[in-house]
Order: C-alpha cells, then sequence, then structure tokens
C-alpha cells in the first residue's frame, strides 16, 4: 500500500527526523575550469567543422555550374531518401530544409550528422550490445493472467513486450513527490548493501549530497561491496574535478563515463547523451526519476526557486529491469558485451502481490523506433477519464499533440504542470509557444509558480509512468532514457494526490492570455520553433 510520503504527512515533523541523513547537508555549487574549458574546446571545434563546411561553395565558386548539376541531383536522391524513411516527420523536415538553402554545406552536414539510428555505424555497434544485454531480460510473470485481469491495459503491456521490455510482478512502489524524500531513502538503503550497489545519472555535481553519498560508497567499498558508478559525461565535465573519476577509481570504485564528449567530435555523436537516473542496490531494490546527483534537486542549494522533482523506489522483480537497463549502458561505455548479468539477479525472495510495471529504455541507437514517445501517446489515447502530466520541457511532435487535443475533445480532463521559473529562458519561450494549439482545443495547462518543474510523470485513470523522459525531441530522439510504466491503483492514486497538491502551487494559463502576448514574443517564439528539433 502506497502512501504519499513523509514530505506530506509529516510536515510537522523536524529536517532533522525526516532527513536524518540530508538535514545537515551544506550544499553547494562549484564549477571546474578545466571541465568548463574542455566543454568550450570541444564547442569551438564543432564550430570549426561548420564553419569550414559553410565556406566551401565559396572556395569552389568557379565550378559552381557543375557543382549546381551535380548537387540538384543529390538533393533529389537525399530528398526522396528522407521522404521514403520512417521516422520523425519534424527531423525530416528539419534535413530537407538544411539540404536545400545549403545546396553543398546541408549535403556534407547530413552525410556527416543526418544519418541517424541503424545508419551509423556507431550507432549499429551500440545498439547490437543493447540487444545481447536485452536477451537477459526474460519474462517470467504470467502475461496472460495479467490480460484477463487488466484488459484495459493489455494494449499497451503487449506493446512493451514485443519491444523487449517484460512484465513484472510483485513489487512494492514508494513514490517520492520531492527529490530530497528519495535521497534520503536512497541513502538508507545504500548504506544496507550486502552485494552490489550500480549508479548511474546524468548529471553529478560536487557538493553535499556527493559529500554524503561518497562516503557512504567509501565505507561500503571497506565492506567488500561492488559499486560500479557510472555518469554521463557533459553532465560532470563543468560540476566535478579533473580528477574526479581517476580518483573514484583509485579509491576501489569502478567507474564508467558514458560518450566522452571529445571523442566523436568530427561525427557530432557528441550531442548523444545518457539522460538516466538508475541506482541499484543488491538487485533487490531501484530507484529512478528525473533527479540527478546535485544539490539543486533536493533544494539545498536554490537556483530556479523551488526545484520540484519526483522519483520512485521499487523493492521486487521489477529492480531487474533497471538491473539489466544499467548493465547494457555500462557495456555500452567499454563498446563490449562482458558482464554476466547473473551475477546481478536479485538476491531475495518477495511476497506476492499484484503491482506490476515494465521498464523501458531507449535512444538514438534505435531510431526511428522510439518506444518511450510510443508509450506516452498510448497512455493519452487509452485515457477514459483523465491524463495528468508534469514535464519541464513541452515540445512535441504533431502526433503527441493531436493525442491531446483528441483526448481533450472527447471528454477527458487533460492538464500539464510546467515550470513557473524555467532553467532554460529559449525553451521555455518555445514551451510556451506550444501551449496554443493545446489550449484551442480544451487541453488545461498550469505554471508552478514557487520554481521549477523537473519531474517527468504522466498518469491516466488505470496507470503511470515515472522516469527520465522529458516532453521534448531531445529525450525522444537524442537522448537514451529509461522510465517505469506502473500499473497498481494505490500508486496511481499517491501520483494524483500529488498532482492535485502541486496544482494547488500553480497558475493556469487561459488561451485569452496566450493569444495576447507581445507582438516581439511572437516573433521570437516562430524564429525559434525553426529549431525545436535541436532543443
Amino acid at each position: 500500500m502506497n502512501t504519499l510520503h513523509e514530505h506530506f504527512q509529516n510536515a510537522e515533523k523536524t529536517d532533522a527526523v525526516k532527513h536524518p541523513y540530508i538535514a545537515g547537508l551544506k550544499g553547494r555549487v562549484q564549477n571546474n575550469l578545466s571541465g568548463f574549458l574542455r566543454v568550450l574546446l570541444v564547442a569551438w571545434l564543432v564550430i570549426l567543422q561548420v564553419g569550414l563546411i559553410l565556406v566551401l561553395p565559396f572556395m569552389l565558386k568557379n565550378v559552381t555550374v557543375y557543382i549546381y548539376i551535380v548537387m540538384e541531383i543529390a538533393s533529389a536522391i537525399v530528398i526522396l531518401k528522407l521522404v521514403n524513411e520512417s521516422g520523425s516527420p519534424s527531423y525530416k523536415i528539419a534535413w530537407i530544409c538544411i539540404v536545400l538553402i545549403l545546396p553543398i554545406s546541408g549535403h556534407i552536414m547530413y552525410m556527416l550528422w543526418g544519418k541517424s539510428g541503424t545508419k551509423n555505424k556507431l550507432n549499429r555497434k551500440i545498439m547490437s550490445i543493447i540487444q545481447e544485454g536485452r536477451k537477459y531480460a526474460v519474462e517470467t510473470t504470467d502475461v496472460q493472467e495479467f490480460y484477463e485481469k487488466r484488459p484495459q491495459q493489455a494494449r499497451m503491456s503487449k506493446y512493451m513486450s514485443e519491444e523487449g521490455f517484460p512484465l513484472y510482478k510483485n513489487n512494492q512502489i514508494i513514490y517520492f513527490p520531492m527529490a530530497e524524500d528519495a535521497f534520503e531513502k536512497m541513502f538508507e538503503d545504500l548504506d544496507s548493501a550486502k552485494h552490489f550497489i550500480l549508479i548511474d545519472f546524468f548529471i553529478v555535481a560536487e557538493g553535499g549530497l556527493w559529500d554524503q553519498l561518497h562516503e557512504i560508497l567509501l565505507r561500503k567499498q571497506k565492506e567488500g561491496i561492488e559499486i560500479k558508478f557510472m555518469y554521463d559525461d557533459f553532465g560532470a565535465s563543468i560540476r566535478t574535478g579533473k580528477y574526479f573519476s581517476q580518483r573514484l577509481q583509485e579509491e576501489g570504485i569502478e567507474v564508467r563515463i558514458f560518450n566522452p564528449i571529445h571523442k566523436y567530435t568530427e561525427k557530432l555523436y557528441m550531442n548523444f547523451r545518457s539522460h538516466q537516473k538508475i541506482v541499484v542496490i543488491d538487485g533487490n531494490i531501484g530507484y529512478t526519476g528525473g533527479f540527478n546527483l546535485a544539490d539543486e534537486y533536493a533544494n539545498l542549494v536554490s537556483r530556479f526557486g523551488v526545484w520540484k522533482d519526483n522519483g520512485i523506489r521499487i523493492e521486487g522483480e521489477g529492480v531487474y529491469g533497471l538491473t539489466q537497463t544499467f548493465l547494457s549502458m555500462w557495456e555500452v561505455c567499454g563498446l563490449k558485451s562482458e558482464i554476466d548479468y547473473s551475477r546481478y539477479m536479485p538476491t531475495k525472495h518477495f511476497p506476492e502481490n499484484d503491482v506490476y510495471c515494465h521498464m523501458v529504455y531507449d535512444g538514438p541507437a534505435n531510431n526511428p523506433s522510439n518506444p518511450i514517445e510510443n508509450l506516452y501517446q498510448q497512455m493519452i489515447d487509452r485515457a477514459e477519464s483523465f491524463v495528468y502530466i508534469m514535464t519541464p520541457y513541452l515540445i512535441i511532435e504533431k502526433n503527441l499533440v493531436d493525442a491531446l487535443t483528441t483526448a481533450a475533445q472527447s471528454g477527458v480532463d487533460v492538464r500539464i504542470i510546467t515550470p513557473g521559473i524555467p532553467d532554460k529562458k529559449g525553451v521555455k519561450r518555445l514551451t510556451e509557444y506550444n501551449y496554443g494549439e493545446l489550449l484551442k482545443y480544451g487541453v488545461r495547462i498550469f505554471e508552478y509558480e514557487p520554481g521549477f518543474v523537473h519531474a517527468k510523470t504522466i498518469i491516466n485513470e488505470s496507470s503511470g509512468i515515472v522516469g527520465t523522459a522529458n516532453m521534448d525531441y531531445r529525450s525522444f530522439y537524442l537522448h537514451y532514457e529509461n522510465v517505469v510504466w506502473i500499473s497498481d491503483e494505490d500508486t496511481v492514486h499517491t501520483i494524483r494526490e500529488d498532482f492535485d497538491k502541486t496544482l494547488e502551487q500553480c497558475r493556469e494559463i487561459s488561451l485569452l492570455e496566450w493569444e495576447k502576448r507581445p507582438l516581439y514574443l511572437k516573433v521570437y517564439q516562430h524564429v525559434l520553433n525553426l529549431f525545436a528539433t535541436l532543443m
């Protein structure tokens, strides 16, 4: 039975009682100059490449006529190829525009950076490793029994199973409405680890949370606990020290860094990041959600007002789905399959219950197949009474816009919460631009006035998703993400309670207000929308 956690239940208690692990932590934001310079250097290398490509037509002006003929033929081939490809319409339109506007440069850009998914050699290698890892994701639950018990959810479940994400039962799920609650319980569980610890974050920042986690990891390492620690290079470069990874390895902690930003500069693969967040303890307990390992996520420091994030703790058979996701990405970092997955199976028996879940993950290597985006759309399409969404960004394809507006026109109560205080002003303006069509057809949109909503959650009356994927192009097509689809009435009710309480702190946006925004803002948003697929 899930309840709406200490954050709302025990408000009268002191922070020291509620959060003994993090109550005394002093938050800080520190930046690493060497990391900043490395990111800057890579950025300049990319800009230099683009600059050379753009200058190339002027260097070849003496043979313009011949090149023009070749380019016209090449343009026709590229456009024909893109039009007949499966995948995102926005992606295809963006590249068609680039090829037509920049006759020579555009073609070179497309050859270097436009081939996504399995057409890219590196992606093929990554996908082969992921597919090898999925062989260990075996369905052990009686799915037929689930389909008979919950026919409304059967279609989504069958889709996820077909995509290689098994259905798991016998889980206990705790929902955390704020990241500080999740970190508190997580640190307690980490302190109790007996066999192994797996940790993966997009952003890692040295600060109060890191100090506490580091202390626990060192203590567990001395006890002989196996520790694997993985993070994204872009997410940690600026906010960890120059020798951060080296120090951890010297302390006996296994470390892998996803996609070093300097490694594939010539292919712009640096644009593809691992946005996943996973913590697994002994194969029995797992965490995921929107939060990263940085002090602002637990409101130890204030960057954009109150930071509203969420997450879940799973204890049960479903944890193996998180373990398998982690191990696949661990092998991707090493670009080879090498792990005996059987060593990381759950180490305890879980009591029987009917709390079901699927662990779903995807990324650019499997474009144009995007199971998380498809799952979001199915959640909207299958809703009968309501769809509630929290997302920091709202930059979505026409298919999701149509799904949301069709649901609203069909009498479904569709509500979306976005930030009142943004972390990225340009993305905020584009998010606001996307309100228009949704508001016209009855979708209700609310902005969280105390600060920044970073939670990535969608629920309807029968199921819910909590995880790392924003409702934007970057999450659906350019990032490796992971989410948990949950079929459990109590958990959905708990999330609904959090949503209702959050709405009390929100301001509803009206269609009239949206239409009356200043002319300069309308022009700016129209220009920004040209680059929506990159934001």
